[in-house]
């Protein structure tokens, strides 16, 4: 197996050194962009089976690490000086429980999991990487221009049979959460035609297009008491792409917790293909749980 690849950019920050645990998608490259923004020098840990290879040229430092080797990377991190970190991009569920070979400081955290679901394992690594002085941030400390707000954020907004198919798909998609199974619920003339499982939203809104055809409304809620830190709900240009396919016409999401990937570009896609792209409050506020 290759060993870690480091690469340096033309322009290096000296601000305090960040962690950027990068996972896969647009993600980890908004999240080195604004960490770099606010002067922070950035060390990414690019998960080998996940991460870009094109991120390199994003960051101060890059290292190739495997999902299991934890060990290792609290190691490059407190060399480099960082002592907050951000996890940012998708780790595929099945990756996360079928493909990781831990290494012994892993193996002590899985040893701690009283449940050995995502949420679990992931707050486990956190507590380690705090044992060894190392805070993780919320992954979008660096992106609040990039989060969903309140209400209408496109031209077109549902109308009353949608709105009610909202209303239901968020009371649907609430408990889904709440059992953290999903974050995502597919309605139509408010009967449940997909939930979201390991296969990810955008499968789940295609799989509705193929049970239910077009006009179905897609709703994806945050967990009752999120995490700012990991798993915090994101939708993107595959998002609306799925939906295009699928013929939906509505997109719910939560505000201040859901990440827009390329916000501005995205809410002109959804109004360039008519699809009614809305904020809603979560329970107990928008500022969300760190």
């Amino acid at each position: 197996m290759a060993g870690p690849v480091t690469e340096e950019p033309a322009t290096v920050k000296t601000g305090q050194p960040l962690g950027l645990i990068a996972g896969n998608g647009r993600f980890p490259f908004l999240a080195a962009a604004g960490a770099r923004r606010a002067g922070r020098r950035v060390v990414a840990l690019a998960i080998r089976e996940e991460a870009a290879r094109d991120l390199g040229g994003e960051v101060d430092e890059m290292h190739w690490i495997g999902l299991g080797e934890l060990g290792r990377g609290i190691q490059i991190l407190q060399k480099a000086g960082a002592r907050e970190a951000i996890m940012a991009g998708q780790v595929k569920h099945r990756r996360i429980f079928s493909d990781i070979v831990p290494d012994l400081k892993l193996l002590g955290v899985l040893a701690r999991l009283a449940l050995r679901n995502t949420d679990s394992l992931i707050g486990g690594v956190a507590d380690a990487l705090a044992r060894e002085g190392i805070t993780l941030l919320p992954s979008v400390a660096f992106l609040a221009d990039q989060l969903a707000v309140s209400g209408s954020m496109t031209r077109r907004r549902p109308d009353r049979d949608e709105q009610r198919d909202v209303e239901y798909g968020e009371t649907v998609a609430r408990a889904l959460a709440g059992m953290d199974l999903g974050q995502t619920a597919v309605v139509k003339h408010r009967a449940a035609v997909a939930l979201e499982a390991m296969e990810g939203t955008d499968e789940t809104i295609r799989r509705a297009g193929r049970i239910a055809g077009a006009g179905t409304t897609v709703v994806k809620v945050s967990k009752p008491r999120q995490d700012m830190r990991f798993d915090v709900p994101v939708v993107g240009a595959g998002t609306l792409a799925a939906m295009r396919e699928a013929g939906s016409r509505v997109l719910a999401v939560d505000a201040a917790r859901t990440l827009i990937i390329d916000r501005e570009a995205f809410l002109a896609d959804a109004d360039a293909s008519g699809v009614a792209v809305l904020g809603l409050d979560p329970p107990g506020g928008t500022k969300g749980d760190g």
